[in-house]
């Protein structure tokens, strides 16, 4: 059995520091038909522990009348985890948030216990108990313990934060629901609770969140700088109102647990008055800024999209007329996380795997390291002066510091000051690095006194992102930083130590020809996988959606495509890949293509239907693509919202946040003949109350509700066996 635990720095898994990367999924809110394939993405996004919450009002939305069915069979679920060689934290409520109707709760319940979370009498935590007891005969023998994915578990969410009780009352109605679930047979290593903005956490391992805007701010203008960018000691979410001095607002003591994340925002969820939109390099300067600040488990909500399942007698959305702050989406759950409501990922997904790519093969050491803020450093994000930076750094047996130095440049949506010929130094540590230029917009971390093999990189300019233990070694880096009047690295190649570029790489002495520097671009890099196979590890490059599985001991790569299969990949491959023909090697790559295989969308047809001064309707057609694994339509338009209909039956809506981002839909789901769909738009008024952070040209129009485009893209699978 693996054994996990903690300390005040870290988590531990059988004894070794563990930093993990933990996402978030609803496994209420997407096809159980696709699950296996959902969570083999997400491994191979860098996620190691999937939290889900179970949301209440998705299974027992009538009294006693339980449905563990479908969508909501989260048995299936969990075995599905197990089967895909990934762990666990099972969030169990009661009370959840999630952006769900009463936060959870259903109906009835607060009908029977209308002080539900504000009290500590025994008629709610009767109804709690009976609510736990149902949720363990779904998982029971499924923890740790009994060989499956359940390492932890979550009490409630923001208990005297959003909503319940604070100090010793809080205290108490959190330990209650622990020993209720314990006593239950919740028999998990990790007990979790969230621990922002004055959260309640019972003495157990509190988890933080941060996200890269608001969309819950009645406010309609912009906001000020997020406090998520600044590397500080600080571990509240600052757009929660928690900026006040560190820990000001924290119940639990900080010095005691470790820094861990469960709600660092993947996306944002817009809501009809609020529709910031979360680009990739918002959620990675976030990352980066968490990981500066001593942040040892990165873990994101949302890391999949999903869609609300059909209620019986209520639709599920969180909404004002239910008493929550916020008007949501009916069905759409997008989030705008990784990978979308239909299972594909945007650049997010490829930014923040950058980041656990490293964290898995250098976070032993990573999660070791002491954080060091220097006194230059701003700790205010409405600084866009001052160059940001972080040490974290730990002691070799050598007697010197190894560690990683951050820099950031990046406050969302604000102008940071340029940074020419800066030089980025520690006196303490006798570490200096190269002349830099550090421009708006870059953030990065790179290392100092690191162990390459034989060698050892006392700076670099590029970012490490893997290792190849292979017989000969090969790590590999991206290039991050800019050496001062230089720029970056221009193309992806391959070099022995000894060759590396001086200006990038800075090797103690003369390096040793005895291990191989893979060098990535950027833009490389986030389209890059790690493979093992047959013994040999490769670092794969592709544009196209690839993951990864096991079949009866061989690695088998998934390749989703709308054109060819394509990748480049070092070291070659033993073998030319079936049904792949080998191209000409470039700078030390190997480049595979399998030809033939795209296939046309299907055809897609609209007309408008009718039109009134509040409402558009339109009529959408699109044929049968039986001989493709998906298909997707691109709904470019402008307009308040969107509804889609299908023989009557909303299947889908969205709020609309600007022209630059169209609504795409997976018909996979809604079955591959062909659809006749009727699009349904709202008006959006010039001058509306909402903010929208680039909104449309109206022209001599007062208002705007018009589809302007529908494409259609396809989707093929192709397999490799290696």
């Amino acid at each position: 059995m693996t054994v996990y635990s903690y300390d005040n720095k870290s988590l531990f898994k059988d004894g070794k520091r563990w930093f993990p990367i933990m996402g978030e999924i609803h496994y209420s809110r997407y096809p159980d038909c696709d699950w296996k394939e959902a969570l083999l993405k997400m491994k191979e996004g860098g996620v190691d522990i999937v939290s889900s919450y179970v949301i209440w009002i998705h299974h027992e939305e009538i009294e006693n009348q339980f449905d563990w069915t479908g969508w909501r069979n989260l048995r299936k679920f969990v075995e599905t985890i197990k089967e895909c060689g990934l762990t666990m934290i099972l969030r169990i409520g009661p009370w959840v948030h999630a952006e769900v109707r009463h936060g959870g709760f259903p109906d009835w319940l607060l009908a029977k216990c209308p002080d539900a979370r504000s009290t500590n009498g025994d008629k709610y935590f009767a109804e709690v108990e009976k609510w736990y007891k149902a949720v363990y005969e779904q998982v029971k023998g499924l923890f740790v313990k009994d060989g499956g994915p359940i390492i932890g578990v979550q009490i409630e969410n923001e208990y005297g934060h959003c909503g319940g009780l604070s100090g010793a009352e809080g205290e108490l109605h959190m330990k209650k629901l622990e020993a209720m679930a314990r006593a239950m047979g919740f028999d998990a290593p990790l007990y979790t609770a969230t621990g922002w903005g004055g959260a309640v956490t019972a003495g157990m391992l509190p988890v933080m969140g941060g996200y890269c805007e608001a969309p819950w701010d009645p406010r309609i203008t912009e906001i000020e700088p997020s406090g998520n960018y600044v590397f500080t000691h600080e571990r509240n979410d600052h757009a929660i109102g928690c900026d006040f001095g560190i820990g000001e607002t924290i119940t639990f003591d900080m010095t005691k647990y470790p820094y861990l994340t469960a709600e660092l925002g993947g996306g944002l969820q817009v809501t009809l008055k609020r529709r910031p939109v979360a680009q990739p390099k918002d959620i990675g300067g976030m990352s980066v800024a968490k990981m500066g600040s001593g942040c040892n488990l990165l873990g994101y909500y949302m890391y999949h999209g999903g869609q609300n399942p059909e209620g019986k007698l209520t639709t599920l959305e969180e909404n004002i007329a239910t008493g929550s702050l916020n008007d949501m989406s009916i069905k759409n759950y997008d989030f705008r996380a990784p990978l979308g409501q239909y299972g594909m990922p945007n650049g997010t997904y490829n930014e923040i795997k950058l980041y656990a790519m490293f964290v898995h093969d250098f976070g032993e050491k990573f999660a070791s390291t002491e954080t060091y803020l220097p006194e230059s450093n701003p700790l205010t994000a409405s600084n866009l002066k001052d160059l940001r930076t972080s040490w974290r750094s730990y002691d070799c047996k050598c007697g010197k510091k190894r560690g990683w130095v951050f820099v950031s440049d990046f406050q969302r949506r604000n102008k940071m000051a340029d940074h020419k010929n800066v030089v980025v130094e520690n006196k303490e540590y006798n570490v200096k690095f190269p002349a830099l230029d550090v421009l708006d917009g870059d953030f990065f971390f790179v290392p100092f006194n690191m162990k390459c093999g034989q060698n050892e990189l006392e700076t670099s300019l590029c970012t490490p992102l893997c290792r190849l233990d292979n017989e000969r070694p090969a790590y590999v880096f991206y290039s991050n930083a800019r050496p001062a009047g230089k720029t970056f690295v221009s193309e992806s190649n391959v070099c022995s130590a000894e060759k590396a570029d001086k200006a990038y790489y800075q090797f103690a002495g003369n390096a040793a020809d005895t291990e191989d520097i893979v060098t990535l671009t950027r833009e490389d890099a986030e389209k890059a996988h790690k493979v093992c196979a047959g013994g040999k590890q490769y670092v794969l490059i592709t544009d196209n959606v690839m993951y990864q599985e096991n079949e009866g001991g061989k690695t088998v790569l998934n390749f989703q495509t709308d054109g060819e299969a394509e990748f480049k990949v070092f070291p070659a491959l033993g073998k030319v890949p079936e049904g792949f023909e080998r191209k000409e090697d470039s700078n030390g790559f190997a480049h595979y293509v399998k030809a033939g295989i795209k296939k046309d969308a299907p055809a897609v047809s609209f007309e408008k239907i009718s039109d009134n001064e509040k409402t558009a309707a339109y009529k959408i057609r699109v044929a049968s693509f039986e001989n493709l694994e998906d298909a997707f339509i691109d709904i470019a338009y402008t307009a308040n919202c969107a509804r889609l209909y299908e023989n009557g039956k909303l299947i889908d809506d969205a709020i609309y946040a600007g022209d630059d981002y169209p609504w795409s839909i997976g018909l996979k789901r809604y079955g591959k003949g062909a659809h006749e769909f009727i699009l349904e738009l709202d008006s959006l008024e010039k001058g509306a109350k909402v903010f929208i952070e680039k909104w449309p040209d109206f022209g001599s129009s007062s208002s705007l509700k018009a589809v302007r485009e529908i494409k259609a893209k396809a989707f093929v699978n192709s397999k490799v066996i290696l």
